[in-house]
């Protein structure tokens, strides 16, 4: 690990949001190795975990803590506060920092755990993390025009439509539109602050 750690934990009424460790590996090979086959579209259901091994995870945890340390990327694991289970992940990714401090915003539940409530739980402790903690005034979630679960989510946690970016992401060997949700911090109920770095 690096010397200087990130170690923001975010707690909620069932779950804990923090940076993975090595120790977390178990959980983790867990979570991912009891998926259901692939439910919809845009669930990626079961993967093939070969050749990831705890050597691999470590590696994996300390890309997390650079991109974190660098404020390039902030990767959350979700844990169920009463068990540890793994149930996914949360992020947030700068976009630019200075006078937009904007950033994109990103999550995934493995499909076991599905209709249970964790993303809007999750999704909405780290928006308000992202205001408060990490200085971010706009957050934004780019989505696929046909993915309604998400659409809801995003809905759910109090991002509003804002509009549609055409060919934004290149998917399947094509440009598709997404469309973009985003929250400000007025959105929960929060304060704007100004930028906490000179401009």
């Amino acid at each position: 690990m690096s010397k200087v750690a990130w170690t923001l934990t975010i707690e909620t009424e069932r779950l804990i949001l923090r940076p993975q460790n090595s120790s977390d590996y178990e959980a983790w090979y867990a979570g991912f190795s009891s998926r259901l086959p692939q439910q919809s579209k845009y669930d990626e259901g079961q993967v093939s975990l070969k050749g990831y091994d705890s050597a691999w995870f470590v590696n994996l945890c300390d890309r997390h803590q650079e991109q974190a340390l660098s404020d390039y990327a902030y990767i959350f694991g979700v844990f169920l506060k009463q068990t540890a289970q793994h149930l996914g992940y949360v992020d947030l990714s700068t976009i630019y920092r200075a006078e937009k401090q904007w950033a994109n915003l990103g999550y995934g539940i493995h499909n076991q755990h599905w209709k249970q409530g964790f993303g809007s739980e999750a999704v909405k402790a780290l928006l308000i993390a992202g205001f408060e903690h990490l200085g971010y005034h706009r957050i934004e979630a780019a989505i696929n025009l046909d993915n309604a679960p998400s659409i809801a989510l995003a809905q759910s946690v109090g991002l509003r439509r804002e509009c549609v970016r055409r060919g934004f992401y290149y998917e399947n060997e094509e440009w598709v539109d997404h469309v973009i949700y985003v929250a400000l911090p007025s959105d929960l109920g929060l304060a704007d602050k100004p930028p906490a770095i000179a401009i």
